[in-house]
């Protein structure tokens, strides 16, 4: 037969401790950025960087805003240029403002 006698655990101990330390403090943290691109101004209406912007408007498709700006349909420069907000190239919304890449 089979040895009836259970395993005495009574002495056992746990403990669990943290290797994380306190948290460091970056309250005093400063940054600076410095752009090493020239400074063009030129045509687009985008500032200093010559980025332009257009702020669609109702009826408005990526093909229609492309022809206006490069004289040709060349809608998928507009959306690669704005994935960061577009899922789908055919769902821009009035009053979204889409970056213009330069031709």
């Amino acid at each position: 037969m089979s040895n009836d006698k259970k395993p005495d655990f009574s002495n056992v101990q746990g403990g669990v401790q943290s290797t994380e330390q306190v948290k460091p403090d970056f309250s005093n943290v400063e940054s600076k950025v410095t752009s090493t691109e020239a400074i063009t101004g030129g045509e687009g209406g985008g500032g200093s960087t010559g980025e332009r912007t257009y702020t669609v408007e109702k009826g408005d498709n990526l093909s229609t805003i492309a022809k206006q700006f490069y004289g040709r349909q060349h809608w998928k420069r507009i959306y690669d240029a704005n994935r960061d907000q577009l899922d789908n190239p055919d769902r821009i919304k009035p009053g979204q403002v889409l970056k213009i890449p330069q031709d």
